[in-house]
């Protein structure tokens, strides 16, 4: 089926020549919550461009405990292994909230990077970003309290879905932020009890976007800002309706 037009950022920053030229090379996928896409050390058969959703990369220490690394939606890509000399991906994929996805064959997603220069500029300052997301994160896990990165977490996810209501369990949030459930508990309660966000049992509505960018300090933001001035403005919500959709 023809991909006419695409929400993936990336693909839509590209000249109008090659974005034409690169969308009749995919396919549209519908990736589902909880799916693992792609497991730690896989060989690369496809590159996937998401257009909606939200998913995770994690890494595996001791061969049981698992970590989130960096998030991603609809403004990245996976994986940059594919077009900077590797043919595996060093992290395991794990989808946490399906959409849209498009897929492209590997060999094909590297003959592109070699033969279109806007792509290949644009893949390049992804993965500069990408970079920069995985050092926030070590800074993040190295020096934060487990308060500020449950903010920088809830910012990222608010960034890629555009809503400031969240379908996140406490087992989830606790893979992500590298703890135990109980110490998620303790820093959902203590976000809520300043009135940044409101939990309810598997959600959490972000109320105070504004203070939860100043409580997550210098772990969030180096990145994004990155992004935004190589690549594209992400749809950032500064102001929310409602019902919690963008306006």
């Amino acid at each position: 089926m023809s991909i006419g037009a695409t929400h993936n950022l990336l693909i839509r920053s590209l000249p109008e020549e090659e974005r034409a030229r690169m969308l009749p090379l995919f396919e549209r996928i519908e990736v589902r919550k909880g799916e693992r896409l792609i497991n730690e050390g896989d060989r690369m058969a496809f590159s996937y461009f998401p257009e909606d959703g939200l998913s995770s990369n994690l890494t595996t220490a001791n061969g049981s405990r698992r970590l989130e690394v960096g998030c991603f939606g609809y403004e990245a890509m996976i994986s940059t292994a594919v077009f900077l000399g590797s043919e595996r991906t060093p992290h395991e994929i794990v989808v946490q909230v399906g959409g849209p996805w498009l897929r492209i064959d590997a060999a094909c997603l590297r003959d592109a990077f070699e033969t279109l220069p806007g792509l290949r500029r644009v893949l390049l300052r992804y993965a500069h970003v990408f970079i920069m997301t995985l050092s926030q994160t070590a800074l993040s896990n190295g020096v934060c309290s487990i308060e500020e990165r449950l903010a920088r977490w809830l910012l990222m996810a608010q960034d890629r879905l555009s809503t400031a209501d969240l379908a996140l369990t406490h087992e989830f949030l606790g893979v992500m932020l590298g703890t135990q459930r109980s110490g998620v508990t303790l820093a959902i309660q203590a976000l809520e009890g300043v009135g940044m966000i409101r939990a309810r049992r598997g959600r959490i509505t972000i109320l105070d976007r504004d203070r939860l960018v100043a409580h997550a300090g210098d772990s969030y933001g180096p990145a994004e800002a990155e992004y935004d001035r190589l690549i594209a403005p992400f749809r950032r919500p500064a102001a929310l309706s409602r019902s919690g959709r963008l306006g």
